[in-house]
């Protein structure tokens, strides 16, 4: 029996490192690095998305009733429906059939795709009536800039408006099985987005996601920027990776213990030490035995 006891001893230490604490799965845990300005604020530190390559545009052209500019602009500069013809209307948005939080398995919205402005290799769009812009590396707000003077040299000013978009905030959740209704395409329509509303609106994360290293690989029109966020620390807030931005893929790593089988609760890690142990012992009694 001494035996038996020295080597529940032995095991033990092995059951409860495989043990996930709270450190390992609260949110936004206090931490000194956090920045806060003299107001006791934590600054806003979103960066601004600069279209890439390979980006597909949403352009609609408002006009007063007596603008008709789809005398001069192709309906294909309104992504799919005919410039509105209306002060203070514009045409119906366009929406994924899978909503915000949903995958469609296809990828992509086909509307947008086939009727959208594409931003082509060369980094430029081009409008029908007025030619080809430059779009690459520039804002969402310089294009519509640049596409509204052109607009204003064909029509009274004042009497249309330029509204361009992306279709919306597009990311990528990507993990193993244990996150198999987490991952995939996602779309929020929103102004900004960041990774805790996102983890959020997806149902959060279960405890076999390693949140101390959650990597984000990030389009810019230079390359591809990759890089590491701990989420259990609240200085992430300071990070400009703490706001989802169009394009991004998300990556949700599983933690090495629950890839062993322990770590993901309690119950389950206590199970596992004892099969561990009754595994070892009816090994023992049977080398014992020949």
């Amino acid at each position: 029996m001494k035996k038996y006891k020295y080597l529940f001893y032995l095991m033990l230490p092995f059951v409860m490192t495989s043990c996930i604490t709270t450190k390992d799965v609260r949110y936004m845990q206090p931490n000194e690095s956090l920045v806060i300005n003299e107001e006791g604020l934590v600054p806003y530190n979103i960066p601004v998305y600069r279209i890439t390559r390979n980006d597909i545009l949403n352009l609609n052209i408002v006009t007063t009733p007596k603008g008709d500019a789809a005398q001069f602009y192709s309906s294909l500069n309104t992504s799919g429906s005919a410039v509105t013809a209306g002060a203070g209307n514009s045409s119906p948005a366009l929406s994924r059939s899978n909503g915000i939080g949903g995958g469609s398995g296809a990828g992509g919205n086909a509307v947008f795709y086939f009727n959208g402005l594409k931003v082509d290799s060369n980094g430029d769009i081009n409008v029908f009536g007025i030619g080809y812009i430059k779009a690459e590396g520039r804002t969402i707000d310089e294009v519509a800039q640049e596409i509204q003077t052109k607009v204003n040299e064909n029509f009274q000013e004042g009497k249309s408006e330029v509204r361009l978009n992306t279709d919306g905030i597009t990311y990528y959740l990507i993990g193993d099985v244990e996150t198999t209704g987490l991952t995939g395409e996602k779309v929020a329509h929103k102004n900004t987005l960041n990774i805790s509303e996102a983890i959020a609106i997806n149902g959060g994360l279960n405890r076999t996601i390693d949140k101390k290293n959650i990597v984000i690989h990030r389009k810019l029109p230079e390359g591809i920027k990759i890089a590491k966020i701990d989420l259990t620390r609240e200085d992430v807030m300071n990070s400009p990776y703490y706001y989802v931005q169009n394009g991004d893929e998300i990556y949700l790593n599983t933690r090495s213990k629950s890839l062993n089988g322990l770590g993901k609760d309690p119950i389950q890690t206590l199970t596992t030490g004892v099969s561990v142990i009754t595994t070892a012992l009816s090994i023992y009694l049977l080398l014992k035995n020949l």
